[in-house]
């Protein structure tokens, strides 16, 4: 039980895998409609929780971002996001180049109840009322992007208002929807990626996935180096210090990052290794621990290079004008993703679905692939976390604590709260 209990995600993720390109051709036809009907059952309550999970991690994040916040904290905000955007822009033009000949046209369209397995679940969830018997309809409290624009606006409102009760009440909300992420859908995905590829696997079509994917994951990999030479090469540039040599004193953190698969975890390992960069204590101790939460650029290349991927094999469009809506938006659900393996793509999955029209399989698809490289995403995020550290130096002159707050942030407006007030929801 102990051995059991000490295997990682991504060996059950393996296992998983492994499992279901075996099983698949000679699973009997009931057992299969079992596991189909599980997979049913999870992608439902998926498509149900996913609206929440936007909400319960967005809202408090932007409320956290502009809680007494200088102009410093919106600076390395403004430099984290466009560094996680550049990062997903790259990963985009590179996959087009790369992918479209190779996985174009890969006769995956028919993912789904049609894709020639034989096996049907005997239960489905649906979010919408159909015909069938079998169906149960449950469908999500609020859309996706209703979820999204609703974080954004109770957000901004927690920011203005000073509100501790309802600060407090979302931070508590975040807290359910964490433990919802950790204790029931990360555990349940590798039997759902298990029922996928048993299907898959039965209908022809597994190893096609599989060997297609392995180039992809060879590509991300690649990517998620050169997004870090360029991070240094403009850190380098803007503190003149070589570019490489800073990144070289990033190492400990990298493989810190590759055995926890946790940037918060890394973090005391990150703050030692942005000071042998000569970054200052002040400054690393502000930077470090907010980009470990918003700056995601290993993250977003991973899921931008898969999900082109999967567009690519399904037959989806990857025009520049139909993609560049969701790299922006992922942009944003990478600044409040749970620090748990998973917990990025867990994030991502709403967008997925609204913005790209991914169904079940091609979701379980991206979960399979996103934690199987997780652990050299967080690498690279951590590791380009310095980057910005170096650059935030060289602007603030390595006195971030000597800095003024913007004045307007000081202010309290009447009625809503008294200066001690807001001090105290500072703390």
């Amino acid at each position: 039980m102990k051995l059991l209990k000490s295997i990682p995600l991504l060996g059950w993720i393996i296992i998983a895998i492994v499992l279901g390109i075996l099983t698949g051709p000679v699973m009997p036809v009931w057992l299969g409609g079992v596991f189909l009907t599980y997979n049913s059952i999870f992608s439902g309550f998926l498509g149900f929780i996913v609206p929440l999970i936007i909400l319960g991690l967005v809202m408090p994040a932007i409320a956290e971002l502009g809680k007494g916040a200088g102009k410093w904290l919106g600076i390395t905000a403004v430099i984290a996001y466009g560094s996680t955007i550049l990062a997903g822009l790259l990963a985009y033009f590179v996959s087009r180049w790369l992918f479209t000949s190779t996985l174009a046209g890969g006769g995956l369209d028919a993912f789904g109840e049609d894709s020639g397995s034989g096996f049907t679940p005997y239960l489905t969830v649906v979010a919408s009322a159909g015909d069938s018997a079998t169906e149960i309809v449950l469908p999500p409290v609020i859309g996706v992007m209703s979820a999204l624009v609703l974080a954004f606006v109770l957000g901004i409102g927690l920011t203005a208002f000073h509100s501790k009760v309802l600060f407090r009440g979302a931070v508590e909300f975040r807290t359910i929807i964490e433990s919802v992420i950790r204790r029931i859908i990360v555990p349940a995905l590798p039997l759902f990626i298990f029922g996928i590829f048993m299907d898959l696997s039965a209908s022809g079509s597994a190893m096609t996935v599989v060997t297609k994917f392995l180039l992809v994951a060879i590509v991300s990999f690649a990517l998620t180096f050169i997004v870090l030479l360029a991070q240094y090469s403009v850190a380098g540039a803007m503190s003149g210090i070589n570019p490489l040599k800073a990144l070289w004193n990033m190492r400990d953190a990298y493989f810190t990052a590759l055995g926890t698969s946790s940037s918060a975890a890394t973090i005391p390992v990150t703050l030692a290794s942005a000071k042998k960069n000569g970054v200052s204590d002040s400054v690393a101790g502000f930077v470090v621990p907010l980009c470990a939460t918003i700056h995601l650029s290993g993250s977003m290349v991973k899921i931008t290079c898969f999900s082109i991927a999967v567009l690519l094999l399904t037959g989806g469009d990857i025009s520049f004008g139909a993609y560049l809506p969701f790299i922006l938006m992922l942009g944003v659900m990478m600044i409040a993703a749970p620090g748990v393996p998973g917990g990025a793509i867990a994030a991502a999955a709403g967008l997925l679905a609204q913005m790209l029209g991914f169904g079940e399989v091609e979701v379980g698809l991206m979960f399979a692939a996103y934690i199987a490289l997780d652990s050299f995403g967080t690498a690279t995020n951590v590791t380009g976390d310095g980057a910005i550290a170096l650059i935030m130096n060289k602007l603030t002159r390595g006195h971030l604590g000597t800095q003024a707050q913007d004045p307007a942030d000081e202010k309290v407006d009447a009625g809503v709260g008294s200066e001690t007030e807001l001090h105290a929801l500072a703390q």
